[in-house]
């Protein structure tokens, strides 16, 4: 049985709260343990956890995380009833916290942006260094908006032929026998020549059957975007979307670029969540996160 938490990583802003909601329905769909986890810096360390020489003592856990990390636990353990729900705080900066829960976590959950955010910078610092950094998938939840979508809208997964790309859509085939959702399989090129074409249905089918295999309850579509730019289809399907799922690199990817172009553009400009299935991962975990909840908890009706 997976007993590996789900890790949100909360801060006190709207869209870190909203992601801890995301989070507690994924947790009570794959039945195991949601960790709320809040990083904080020494004030005097100026962006990195540092002890001065004449003091070994770790400055203690501020009290305002305190009380917002509790609130928000019992709020969550009211909504989802049966939901174990742990919160901590580490010292060491949030990216970095997060990034040591990702060792033995099902899912990070982070919002688009938190405290300190710009208004233009639509993924904030922690958020990015964690999609690039973390050793398990990273639900991404933009734009802030609560866990409910159209009962009808489907999963999508991005489809290039990369390795990468094929442990999303069975990430994603997951996803959607969970949800009961469709699963839309889409491969976004610049190209237009009939041998283009055919390579992409070829890549598609090839990923339609995978999707297939592991859950064969699940409807799957496929659906070729050419365009100016293959992120521009990209984000142009998640408008349609409850979640995208993607490899965080795909075909062509350099071995130092953690987080392709696809997934980039995606994680700071799609229409819905979207989930970063990262490298090199062990696929026993990769276990599908959401779904619908009313069965499983006597909370709200979340989509």
């Amino acid at each position: 049985m997976n007993e590996r938490p789900v890790v949100a990583g909360v801060d006190g802003s709207p869209p870190s709260l909203i992601a801890a909601e995301h989070a507690a329905v994924a947790a009570v769909a794959l039945g195991v343990p949601l960790q709320l986890v809040h990083g904080y810096l020494h004030p005097g360390s100026y962006g990195a956890a540092v002890l001065t020489p004449y003091d070994l003592t770790p400055p203690p856990a501020p009290e305002e995380g305190e009380g917002f990390l509790s609130d928000l636990a019992a709020h969550l353990r009211t909504t989802y009833p049966g939901l174990t729900v742990t919160a901590k705080q580490v010292l060491g900066g949030a990216a970095a916290a997060l990034l040591a829960e990702s060792t033995d976590a099902s899912l990070l959950v982070v919002g688009s942006r938190g405290l300190g955010g710009f208004s233009g910078m639509l993924l904030g610092s922690v958020s990015a260094h964690v999609v690039a950094h973390a050793r398990c998938p990273v639900l991404v939840v933009r734009p802030p908006i609560p866990p409910a979508t159209r009962p009808d809208a489907p999963v999508i997964a991005g489809v290039d032929g990369s390795a990468g790309s094929l442990r999303a859509v069975r990430y994603a085939a997951g996803e959607a026998a969970r949800r009961g959702r469709k699963l839309i399989l889409v491969h976004a090129g610049v190209g237009a020549a009939e041998a283009d074409r055919t390579r992409a249905q070829e890549l598609l089918d090839e990923a339609a059957g995978q999707a297939a295999q592991a859950h064969p309850e699940v409807q799957v579509s496929t659906e070729i975007r050419y365009g100016a730019d293959a992120a521009d289809g990209m984000v142009e399907a998640s408008k349609q979307a409850a979640v995208v799922v993607v490899g965080s690199r795909g075909r062509g990817g350099f071995l130092g670029l953690l987080l392709g172009s696809i997934s980039q553009a995606l994680v700071h400009h799609a229409h819905c969540p979207v989930l970063v299935v990262p490298p090199r991962v062990d696929e026993r975990r990769l276990v599908p996160t959401g779904g619908e909840v009313a069965a499983a908890a006597a909370g709200p009706d979340r989509g």
